[in-house]
């Protein structure tokens, strides 16, 4: 077997309306809500970065789901679509049929407005994964860097992690209330970086904090979803300082300072 050999699995896409079942206030900054209905049958998360996409109430109050055309997906014409965003699975219950999906309130975009308002009984669409990479099991040590948008997916992989693995969590995150507890069957570190007013787009307490680790002996895995910009910034100092394999990275902008969405892989 290759050594440290990634998997990517593709997942079939389907819409499905589900109902709230709960919202919680997890710390000042994130709300948890809890999504349940049968339309989970045949849902798949592999990996604890996935994304799915959620389709929200249009102004109207309405869902307002797209169909397949010839090119992508379109909407019925003449009505005001579902705004659409990405969010990670934070978890899956196949059982009950239920999802959790983490929101960070920053206090605008109909994602965060919607989370923050939304009552038991109110409906949503979920669309995805569209697929999973998922990471090899065989590398010595584990490095998570992250701001508050990637705290879902870090506790999520901490809560994966298998017993026996190394993980060292960089998180950063707009004031101390907004730690989260976090458990693992592996052996884990937490550093917290609290941001106290400074922007998070302008912020550097993760890249002070990532130079400031010290070699780990043995093969490390890296991965880092943040702003853009600091995610590539990261992202080569590992690469042209470190020397860290690409193959040994995996960076993400999850969100970008100027509102548009971005990805990197």
């Amino acid at each position: 077997m290759t050594k440290h050999e990634h998997r990517m699995m593709r997942h079939p896409i389907a819409i499905r309306r589900l109902e709230v079942l709960s919202a919680k206030r997890m710390t000042p900054h994130m709300q948890r809500i809890t999504l349940q209905g049968d339309a989970l049958h045949g849902f798949v998360s592999a990996s604890p970065d996935d994304h799915v996409k959620l389709l929200l109430p249009n102004e109207d109050g309405e869902l307002v789901f797209p169909t397949p055309g010839p090119n992508g997906p379109e909407f019925p014409p003449g009505v005001k679509p579902s705004p659409m965003r990405d969010y990670t699975p934070r978890e899956h219950d196949a059982i009950r049929h239920e999802l959790i999906i983490d929101f960070v309130l920053h206090g605008d975009g109909p994602a965060s407005i919607w989370a923050e308002n939304t009552k038991p009984g109110q409906q949503i669409g979920v669309a995805g994964p569209r697929g999973s990479f998922v990471v090899a099991e065989d590398f010595d040590h584990y490095v998570l860097i992250g701001d508050e948008t990637a705290l879902p997916a870090i506790g999520r992989r901490l809560d994966e992690m298998p017993a026996g693995a190394h993980v060292v969590a960089l998180i950063e995150i707009p004031e101390r209330a907004d730690r989260q507890p976090l458990g693992s069957q592996a052996d884990f570190e937490v550093t917290w970086l609290e941001r106290d007013g400074v922007d998070a787009a302008s912020s550097d307490l993760l890249e002070t904090a990532l130079r400031e680790l010290p070699a780990l002996p043995g093969d490390t895995f890296y991965w880092i979803a943040a702003e853009s910009r600091r995610v590539r910034m990261m992202r080569r100092y590992l690469a042209e300082e470190r020397g860290v394999p690409k193959e040994w990275i995996r960076a993400t902008g999850y969100w970008k300072a100027d509102g548009n969405d971005d990805e990197e892989d």
